[in-house]
């Protein structure tokens, strides 16, 4: 989903964006006029396999390079739409009103150094945005990779309410099959659709987001080559693979993730917000350069809420239905993990 676009003058941006075909939109249940799901609808045209990566930058997907007063714009993924250029070092999301919540409450709690600055609401073209910190507006050829953070990416209410009423979906069916022909059981392949509860259990569980409580959702190179096809990687293993490709074999770089990953947990574990909030949905941003500038990032919290009343977490404990815990620092206890043993391999590899 690389879609390259060219800002000629201040709003002016060139190239109409496809479709979008994210699973946000393939969630939202088709609906008649007067309200009825439509569960024959036909899904939109695909654009790729990597329909979501949720934000190779969600709330940021463009990279901005100043030169010459012409500015280059990568959009690398999210939903289509969503986002427009911002003032200088900033992007535009479209709004809603619970990510716009989050960040009005992060802007003011410990884990303000670790997300994107809010910098308040634009109305653009009849529309509401936040404007949101582009956070990759100062390096240099960044390597990016997006890590979707949590044992599972749906809320327990969106579960409730799609079994409440279940409605066989044809889309996400043809979405199972494309990833695995043998996912959908006997009956589900003779009536070609699956249900929504499902199909988001599934695609977690595919993953390594159940077992490990994190999945890679896309890596983006420096020399521009994407990698996308993660939606079945699931063992340590692979991922220790990966990481050492991403970073290059550059020991320096891993050390800085580390660092700045156990900055975060600590942050974290420490943070009201943190403590408060169910964070279902959230991604890691991993950026690097060539000049070993390394940072990371929170970023997404369009489906991150308060918690019940009366219900408290600690973001570690083993998901059951009905306790609201997300895994969240579950998933980072082995992201961390997993980036010591990458940085012990390079290490040991170089005496």
């Amino acid at each position: 989903m690389l879609t390259m676009m060219e800002q000629m003058g201040e709003g002016e941006i060139i190239r109409a964006l496809p479709p979008c075909d994210c699973d946000d939109c393939l969630f939202q249940e088709p609906a008649t006029g007067d309200g009825r799901a439509m569960p024959d609808r036909k899904p939109l045209k695909r654009q790729s396999s990597w329909r979501k990566i949720r934000s190779f930058i969600l709330w940021s997907p463009f990279i901005q390079v100043f030169k010459k007063h012409r500015y280059p714009w990568i959009q690398l993924a999210g939903h289509q739409g969503n986002f427009h250029a911002g003032d200088a070092g900033s992007v535009l999301k479209r709004l809603d009103p619970r990510e716009q919540a989050c960040f009005k409450k992060l802007m003011s709690d410990s884990l303000k150094d670790f997300v994107p600055e809010y910098r308040g609401d634009v109305d653009k073209n009849g529309e509401t945005f936040i404007q949101l910190q582009d956070l990759l507006c100062d390096f240099t050829s960044p390597c990016v990779m997006d890590v979707k953070m949590g044992v599972r990416t749906y809320l327990e209410d969106e579960l409730h309410k799609a079994r409440r009423s279940p409605t066989l979906r044809k889309d996400m069916y043809q979405k199972m099959v494309e990833i695995d022909s043998t996912a959908p059981t006997t009956e589900e392949h003779e009536q070609k659709a699956v249900t929504k509860p499902r199909y988001m259990q599934w695609r977690d569980e595919m993953s390594s987001s159940v077992e490990l409580g994190f999945r890679l959702e896309g890596i983006k190179k420096s020399d521009g080559n994407s990698s996308k096809d993660f939606k079945k990687i699931k063992t340590r293993e692979s991922i220790v693979d990966i990481l050492r490709s991403f970073v290059g074999g550059n020991e320096n770089i891993v050390a800085k993730y580390i660092r700045r990953l156990k900055d975060i947990m600590a942050t974290q574990e420490a943070s009201e917000f943190f403590t408060s909030h169910e964070v279902i949905g959230s991604s890691l941003l991993f950026v690097h350069d060539a000049e070993e500038k390394v940072s990371v990032w929170m970023i997404d919290f369009g489906k991150t809420e308060p918690l019940p009343k009366g219900i408290t977490v600690n973001h570690r404990n083993q998901w059951q239905e009905g306790n609201h815990e997300d895994g969240y620092l579950f998933g980072l206890d082995n992201l961390v993990s997993i980036f010591e043993e990458v940085h012990t391999s390079l290490t040991s590899s170089s005496v």
